[in-house]
């Protein structure tokens, strides 16, 4: 068992390192967008399934509320939590349409949607993702290895290369707090500056 446990942390340790080697310049540019986006009176929408919902919910109550500062709140959504949109759109449309529609219903130009799948092929991510770009939004996608489905409709992909669901999810939170931390630090420091 303690191999075990050695053996996961070790790969999700190097994992980490990998991506910092490879990845830098998708993180920041992801902050980029989502900082202009706030500055110029935008939200983000933030979607996926499973445990990329519980992403998703986490990554906006990060902005809503704080992160590690005391600001104003950022007005961020996630798409996974309304119960009542989410299975009447399944019921009445179908479960490829929960994102896609409420993106219709809430995104304008200026607004950002983030999408989060571990396989980069769930049906209603690469759906919202479509409506998405369609009107206008800028778009980021926090995926696995398997980028084929989203290259085309992101303006950032956060490519995490590893087939392990588990390891990716671990990459996903951890890169989604730097992003959070780099746009608060930010945004805090134009208000400052601007005191």
């Amino acid at each position: 068992m303690k191999e075990q446990i050695v053996a996961q942390l070790r790969e999700s340790a190097e994992l980490k390192l990998r991506f910092a080697k490879d990845s830098v310049e998708s993180i920041i540019s992801a902050t980029e967008i989502i900082q202009k986006a706030f500055r110029f009176g935008g939200k983000v929408l933030v979607f996926g399934n499973g445990g990329s919902a519980a992403d998703a919910q986490h990554i906006a109550s990060e902005f809503v509320n704080r992160f590690l500062k005391e600001r104003k709140a950022l007005p961020a959504i996630s798409l996974c939590t309304d119960s009542s949109i989410l299975t009447s759109i399944g019921n009445d449309i179908s479960f490829s349409n929960i994102f896609s529609r409420q993106i219709e219903a809430l995104g304008r130009k200026g607004d950002v949607a983030w999408a989060i799948s571990t396989s980069g092929k769930s049906k209603n991510v690469v759906k919202a993702l479509e409506v998405a770009r369609s009107l206008g939004l800028k778009t980021i996608a926090s995926v696995g290895e398997d980028t084929a489905r989203v290259a085309d409709l992101c303006d950032c992909i956060l490519k995490v290369p590893s087939k392990s669901t588990p390891r990716i999810q671990e990459l996903h939170i951890t890169v989604a707090h730097i992003i959070c931390e780099l746009v608060e630090q930010e945004l805090t420091k134009k208000i400052t500056q601007e005191s």
